[in-house]
């Protein structure tokens, strides 16, 4: 890291920018396979959805 100071201002640029990205990146790679695939939230919504449906089925049919 000595010759950094040494580099064109836009080349520093570049390199700060690179790092930065590449630990954004690497953060979000690690934030998702920690999370893992499972969605409480989506999976909970797809209950009640699919609750939903099967009220709205059974209260359909023993009205006609």
């Amino acid at each position: 890291m000595a010759g950094f100071g040494s580099l064109a201002p836009k080349t520093k640029n570049l390199v700060v920018a690179g790092g930065l990205s590449a630990f954004v990146l690497g953060v979000y790679y690690y934030t998702m396979r920690a999370v893992g695939g499972t969605d409480e939230l989506q999976v909970a919504i797809d209950k009640f959805e699919e609750m939903k449906k099967k009220d709205t089925g059974s209260s359909s049919t023993a009205g006609s």
